[in-house]
């Protein structure tokens, strides 16, 4: 099956540059791996956000069909992992719509935005107004870290600025989705579910893989890694690998120490491939001393302190060379891109995190010709969740969510429907 040109020809329209700030500080990228071990074991982190965690209502709108609810609540990353969201991400805003008729149960689906989707009118023009008038289901939309209100200032529109970045937004969503879920308990509805579209589908794929109980699942253009979306897909072309292999080839510490924390090992993990610059061919630096002494041995006038100057200087010479081979190394693009995949799939591989409970009710919804979520080379998502259901349309893309968000709500009704027929009584 081949890829659509559409989404060639929109990735060209998009000219700013994803991660022109490089990899993250290798301190941040410690920091997040160890935490993913923690979310990424259900039982693990059943106690990291209380069932009464504060949520707030500030602002309600009244329209003919719905209420939107404004409300906020405070990223329980921050008290997880201080300071490893920007100021403007601590604070978690949500528009909560909730039909003024019920139809049939007090039914919620949780919404995570996709790449883009700034603020909370794209979801609710296209999903959530639509789902009052079909299906009677209100829809609660969480603003993504690092998008809208909670976008940081040195932040260009929606080009996160750090690869660390994508994880602390998975991470944060993680767990305020919890919240969510939790506060709609304690208010009485049910049945609850998630979905998201493309990069909101990542995001509510993860945060199911950590509620502890059955939940509908309706991830729409998304798939079982983030890690071939930035290495083989059309938007690997928006990453800036300009600064990202000049970070991995300067700083050692991604080399040696990061990838020894990267756990994720399956079919279709990521192999490094690094040739280790052990020295050049005029050889090393010992070679070079003895050649200094052999030529100077004789020199008339050649003193003690010239000879240690000369060393000085063909010392520094010599690590100059050697940085610069090791930055313009053949192979440096290469083991970037395998570093890519490798951290990419530590922190959002579906492998790499717990099972959600009950994988019949996980309606996936995919488009065959998908440029920007390849699905050659990596584990499907029926191996990592078997029972889940896979629905393809024919396109790509973008073609997908601009003309099939009617597919995508039916997925969400579909799954719910097959919630409530297994698990009658569960409220």
């Amino acid at each position: 099956m081949g890829v659509s040109r559409l989404d060639k020809f929109y990735r060209r329209l998009l000219l700013t540059k994803l991660f022109i700030g490089g990899w993250g500080t290798p301190e941040d990228l410690k920091r997040i791996f160890e935490f993913r071990k923690i979310i990424g074991n259900r039982e693990r982190c059943r106690s990291l956000v209380p069932e009464n965690y504060p949520v707030y209502i500030n602002k309600t709108e009244d329209h003919s069909d719905c209420q939107i609810h404004n409300g906020f609540f405070f990223s329980p990353l921050e008290h997880l992992v201080p300071g490893i969201l920007p100021p403007e991400a601590v604070k978690a805003r949500f528009q909560f719509i909730v039909p003024k008729r019920w139809k049939k149960n007090r039914s919620v689906c949780i919404h995570l935005a996709g790449t883009g989707d700034h603020f909370f009118w794209r979801r609710r023009t296209l999903m959530a107004r639509p789902m009052i008038k079909e299906a009677g289901m209100a829809s609660l939309l969480l603003e993504n870290p690092y998008y809208g209100y909670r976008k940081p200032k040195d932040q260009l529109r929606s080009s996160l600025k750090n690869v660390s970045d994508l994880f602390v937004m998975g991470g944060a969503l993680i767990l305020e989705s919890t919240v969510l879920l939790h506060w709609l308990e304690r208010e009485g509805y049910w049945p609850l579910g998630m979905t998201g579209i493309s990069m909101g589908g990542y995001m509510s794929s993860l945060a199911v893989t950590n509620w502890p109980k059955p939940i509908p699942l309706i991830p729409c253009l998304s798939w079982s890694t983030a890690s071939s979306v930035f290495t083989t897909g059309v938007l690997s072309k928006a990453v800036n690998w300009t600064e990202l292999e000049k970070q991995y080839a300067i700083n050692s510490v991604y080399e040696e120490e990061i990838i020894k924390l990267l756990e994720y090992c399956g079919a279709d993990s990521f192999k490094m491939n690094t040739e280790v610059v052990v020295g050049s061919e005029d050889g090393g630096v010992g070679d070079r001393i003895d050649h200094l002494l052999s030529s100077h041995v004789n020199t008339d006038g050649m003193n003690l302190d010239s000879l240690r100057k000369s060393l000085r200087a063909e010392n520094t010479l010599h690590e100059k060379k050697t940085d610069t081979t090791k930055y313009c190394r053949p192979s440096l693009h290469k083991e970037s891109i395998s570093f890519m995949k490798g951290v990419m799939d530590e922190c959002t591989h579906m492998a790499n995190f717990s099972v959600p409970v009950d994988t019949s009710l996980i309606i996936v919804v995919q488009a065959k010709e998908d440029a920007y979520i390849p699905r050659t080379g990596v584990l499907s998502l029926q191996e990592i969740w078997p029972g889940c259901e896979v629905r393809y349309l024919n396109g790509g893309h973008i073609s997908a969510y601009l003309f099939k968000q009617n597919v995508f709500r039916q997925a969400i009704y579909d799954a719910f429907n097959r919630f409530c027929l297994k698990y009658p009584n569960q409220h």
